[in-house]
Parts: C-alpha cells; structure tokens; sequence
C-alpha cells in the first residue's frame, strides 16, 4: 500500500458565487493524496501498473476550468473523475484552496478538503 501526493497545482479560474468572480477569476492551489497498491508497480516498473499523476494533474486541470459556484462542486466532480478514470486509486483526497479570496477580510486563502472511495471499497 502506498500514498501518491500532488501538492500546491497553482491554477488560474473562475469560480465562486458573485459575477465578478465569474469574469476576474482567482488563483487557487489544489493538493491531491491518493492510495493505491504498489505492489504490482514495485515489480514491474512500468507506468501502467502504478498511479500516473501526470494524469491525476491533467484531470484537475480540465476540471478546474470549468466554472462552479461552489468549491464543493469542483472537489466532487474532480475525486469522481478520478475515481473513474483510474481504477487503480483506493482512496482520494483533495484540497482546493482560493487564494485571496473576497470575504470583506485579510483571508490568506479559504480552502475545502474532500476525500472518495472506490466504489467497489467502500463499506
């Protein structure tokens, strides 16, 4: 068994609530954690045994673009394309942090954590 971690993907988007955020945009940071099993990667050495995160990066890049209101809404369409898109994750979990986000305040970032099972592993 084994974790697989994506940190700090810097993007630019368009999410959130208010139209202006719609039309500026602001920067985010996403981390990714996955588990998966190792162990057929550990003895072959070939890519399509393992967990590509060229791929896990790929997907929270497509996903990402796509506006959402809600931070909750881009996480879950994120961990549910992973999950389908690659058999091999266990487990995933995702952090999406708006950095400066406007919230009438000095916030540094504001950020939602959000974690799946595979379907066929959950209890």
């Amino acid at each position: 068994m084994g974790k697989i971690k994506i940190n700090r993907i810097q993007l630019y988007a368009n999410h959130g609530c208010l139209e202006e955020e719609g039309k500026i945009g602001s920067i985010y940071e996403v981390d990714v954690t996955i588990k998966t099993d190792f162990k057929k990667a550990l003895q072959s050495d070939n890519l399509v045994d393992a967990v590509d995160y060229v791929h896990l990066n790929k997907i929270v890049k497509e996903e990402m673009a796509i506006r959402s209101a809600l931070l909750e809404h881009v996480a879950n369409r994120i961990l549910n394309k992973m999950l389908k898109e690659i058999p091999l994750i266990q487990k995933a979990r995702i952090q999406i942090s708006k950095i400066n986000p406007p919230i009438g305040g000095n916030v540094s970032d504001v950020s939602i954590i959000m974690t799946k099972k595979q379907k066929h592993l959950r209890k």
